[in-house]
């Protein structure tokens, strides 16, 4: 299987992969504004997660929690070969190439939506764990990169203990995006080339 999805992930051009990216979002959006409807009693207790207004919050405790993962990332990328952190070549086809005004689009969307979802609607209702497994298996990819598994499981759990301090979506959404942004930009100036 794991030869199967490498293999599916070459034979896709630009457009399919990043037209499989967008629809995916778009379901896990969809799946997030249904549930919300569903578990939420009223509009206004879903909309007490959602706290734009605190900024200091939003820049300590996500930008600091994403600086945190990148540096560790950074760390992992110098010290284990290669092969060991390659996802199969998904992220460089989508971001490679792209503008850096649709790597920011991709990525917002990408935190908006996974966020929305794992932690304002299954963390709020389902708790920490279940929402940071169902997280780290969403991310199916890496199955079979045990590296990468841990480093994305160690991540759902952190994003979802930085939700269960904060309890405002708003903070896990800008980590999310920080650490997705300054990932896809390194690989879109091929920064990675020096590591």
């Amino acid at each position: 299987m794991k030869k199967r999805q490498a293999d599916l992930i070459k034979e896709m051009n630009d457009h399919e992969v990043l037209l499989q990216l967008y629809i995916t979002q778009f379901v896990i959006l969809a799946l997030a504004l249904c549930a919300s409807i569903f578990l939420f009693p009223d509009a206004n207790s879903f909309f007490q997660l959602w706290d734009w207004k605190n900024i200091e919050e939003i820049i300590y405790y996500g930008g600091g929690a994403a600086l945190i993962v990148i540096i560790i990332d950074i760390i992992l990328m110098k010290i284990v070969p290669k092969e060991m952190y390659d996802d199969g070549g998904v992220n460089e086809k989508i971001f490679k190439k792209r503008p850096i005004w649709h790597i920011f689009i991709i990525c917002l969307l990408v935190a908006f939506s996974e966020e929305f979802l794992f932690r304002a609607v299954i963390q709020t209702h389902f708790g920490y764990l279940i929402a940071s497994i169902i997280f780290a298996f969403l991310h199916l990819r890496y199955l079979y990169k045990w590296l990468l598994f841990i480093v994305v499981t160690t991540l759902s759990f952190y994003i979802g203990w930085i939700y269960v301090l904060t309890e405002n979506v708003v903070v896990t959404i800008f980590m999310h995006f920080l650490i997705d942004f300054i990932f896809a930009l390194m690989i879109r100036l091929q920064i990675f080339r020096e590591f």
